[in-house]
């Protein structure tokens, strides 16, 4: 990026005037408009060259390349300058100017030609990230209803009061945070905890803004303002980690960083010594040959050329990289945290046991749950219907908020509901059993009496364990981090062989453990909600998994995993570390070239004939390199779970 972060050396913009900054499309990025300006005449400049035209007709065809490329990366340079701050864009610069004053204009456009394409690559992957933020600002809902002196009173949820009562119907987003004043229902807080299964909240427990009410009517105090709820909280972490990235450094930047200065000097030194003990002439054209023979020339293509095969090859395995950055970041991760919900899971419970008392069929008790849950919305009640899609139907429903469900089947009362509100009897083992399995268990009762518990999870994904032993096999550190409750995180995170658990975790919670996570060492972190995206923001490298996650988690990451298959993450992991191994060799020869025309020009032994040929055979040889890394190895088949691969047996009527 220009010089250090944005794009022609500018600061990386912010709040609204990023949001207005940021362009929808790849051709709406101005250094790729301006790139391709340049890309037609020189060109035509090429074209005229090989056809014997004029010489003034290819130099200002030239001359007309060189501005529209320069013009990307110079203006921002010269800023930066001013502010003490040296870059790749520093050295790009140094080298055009020495190019054009030795007569090599078309040499000259033609950095300025490629650096202002990767200028653009990169200015778009990171204004994709600006745009994840309006998928939180959606949780907030429109308007908020208060109870004012006994009166509902519609107003903008930016209005309210710490104090105020909120009614919150079924169905409708909470504003903002609060405690429970009244009523009892179950919320749906998957967009900000991860939790798959709704969660159970009454009087004197605390609501968060962006959950959904279930089937209760809630009386809330507000407890936080709009500014500083828990969702503003999100926001805030989120646009500090991507300010915090933006202004990151990519490799070449951090070594045209002291090699500018280091140059100008050695130039400086050639051009005054020399023209004082010789040819004032002689010597300050030799100082103006070794600024071109120091213009990272090979550094300044391969380097994009390689990320360019790269990411390339990594979208035909289903990964998105988003730029040049994000794959160097990537290719340095040692620690990766993966949250559980979407992500090590797939985010749809299942019936993983059905038990059953007084010699009842467990395909019978599945048939009076399904027949009770047949007109809820609830996860449960998918994953019930699920396993038992012919049942019986079900006459008088009711819900009993914060329980479960009352009804008539095939003429006699049934009940479904958690353990409490059914007492358990015989079944407590079994029970006990399947919430250490991390499983919700369901009671059933039928005609007064108890008739069977069913067992309800999120069951992990069929490759989870696969992946875990590969990445720990592969010397990284793996960690879960979840909103979900301990026992059930514990029980999934044994079965796929992570052994660091991190559970009971709001939004701010796993951005904080990512950052002390980094302290040790570069990390990544795998999520797909927007529970996710403050810890995808904080870590090194945030990656979401694509194909489930929201807008929010996509944008927010450095990197998106498209399809559901969760082995694309060692795949990608591994194919970031030989890319940035590449681009490290590249560097090195880059430098190594350097190194080596340096002296040669500065004592008169390569002319800048010799050291503009040597510059343009050693870039076949580092593009080539660069190549390499778009070479790539398909998965194999995905593999199928089987009901013998789970650690709870699944029941015959399953």
């Amino acid at each position: 990026m220009g010089d250090a972060c944005g794009c022609s050396g500018d600061e990386p913009r912010t709040g609204d005037e990023a949001e207005e900054a940021v362009p929808e499309k790849i051709w709406q990025v101005s250094e790729l408009q301006w790139a391709a300006v340049g890309g037609v005449f020189l060109l035509a400049g090429f074209l005229t060259g090989l056809a014997g035209g004029s010489e003034t007709v290819q130099l200002v065809l030239n001359a007309v390349a060189l501005a529209a490329g320069a013009w990307t990366f110079v203006p921002g340079t010269l800023r930066r300058l001013a502010k003490g701050k040296i870059g790749v864009g520093t050295l790009m610069t140094i080298a055009a100017v020495g190019a054009v004053v030795l007569g090599q204009v078309e040499e000259a456009a033609m950095l300025a030609f490629l650096y202002s394409i990767s200028e653009g690559l990169e200015e778009y992957s990171l204004a994709r990230t600006r745009r994840g933020l309006r998928a939180l600002l959606d949780l907030v809902p429109s308007e908020a209803t208060v109870l004012r002196v006994g009166t509902q009173v519609t107003v903008d949820p930016a209005t309210l009061q710490i104090g105020d009562l909120l009614l919150v119907k079924p169905g409708e987003r909470l504003a903002t945070d609060g405690t429970i004043r009244s009523g009892r229902s179950a919320l749906d807080v998957s967009a900000l905890t991860g939790e798959s299964v709704p969660v159970e909240a009454g009087v004197g427990e605390a609501v968060y803004a962006g959950s959904i009410n279930g089937t209760g009517v809630l009386e809330v105090e507000v407890t936080a303002t709009a500014a500083d709820n828990s969702l503003a909280r999100i926001v805030k972490i989120v646009e500090a980690e991507q300010s915090r990235k933006g202004t990151a450094q990519r490799l070449a930047d951090k070594i045209a960083k002291p090699l500018v200065p280091g140059i100008m000097v050695l130039a400086a030194i050639i051009a005054v010594t020399g023209s004082i003990l010789g040819d004032p002439t002689t010597w300050i054209e030799r100082a103006l040959v070794v600024l071109v023979a120091a213009s990272p020339c090979a550094l300044a293509i391969s380097v994009p050329v390689t990320v360019v095969a790269s990411i390339g090859a990594a979208s035909k395995l289903g990964v998105l990289v988003k730029g040049g950055a994000a794959l160097e970041a990537l290719g340095r991760i040692r620690a990766v945290a993966l949250d559980k919900t979407g992500t090590l899971t797939r985010n749809e419970p299942t019936v993983i046991r059905t038990v059953s008392v007084d010699g009842r069929s467990e395909k019978r008790v599945l048939e009076i749950a399904a027949a009770l849950e047949s007109r809820s919305e609830h996860p449960l009640a998918r994953a019930i219907l699920a396993a038992a899609p012919r049942h019986p139907d079900a006459e008088g429903v009711e819900a009993v908020t914060g329980a479960g469900l009352t009804g008539t089947v095939d003429g006699r009362p049934a009940r479904l509901g958690r353990p409490g509100w059914i007492e358990p009897g015989a079944l407590a083992e079994d029970v006990t059993a399947l919430q250490n399995a991390g499983a919700t268990a369901v009671l059933v009762e039928y005609n007064g009496h108890l008739i069977g518990a069913i067992g309800v999870r999120d069951e992990l994904r069929p490759e989870a364990a696969e992946v875990v032993s590969r990445l720990h096999a592969s010397g990284y550190t793996v960690a879960m981090l979840t909103g979900d409750n301990q026992r059930t995180a514990a029980a999934l995170a044994a079965q796929a062989g992570i052994t660091e658990v991190h559970a009971d975790l709001r939004p701010e919670d796993k951005a904080t453990l990512i950052r002390s996570m980094r302290e040790k060492s570069p990390t990544a972190m795998v999520g797909d909600g927007i529970n996710d995206a403050p810890a995808l923001a904080s870590a090194d490298t945030g990656i979401a998994m694509g194909a489930m996650g929201t807008d929010v988690a996509i944008e927010t990451a450095d990197v998106a995993l498209m399809g559901e298959d969760l082995r694309h993450l060692p795949q990608a992991l591994d194919h970031a570390r030989r890319s940035r191994a590449i681009m490290l060799q590249n560097v090195g020869m880059s430098l190594g070239l350097i190194t080596l025309l340096i002296p040669l020009a500065a004592f008169g032994v390569m002319g800048l004939a010799a050291v503009v040929a040597v510059h343009e055979l050693f870039e076949i040889v580092v593009i080539g390199n660069g190549v390499r890394a778009g070479r790539t190895r398909p998965l194999a088949p995905a593999p199928v779970a089987k009901a013998a691969d789970q650690p709870v047996p699944a029941s015959a009527g399953v």
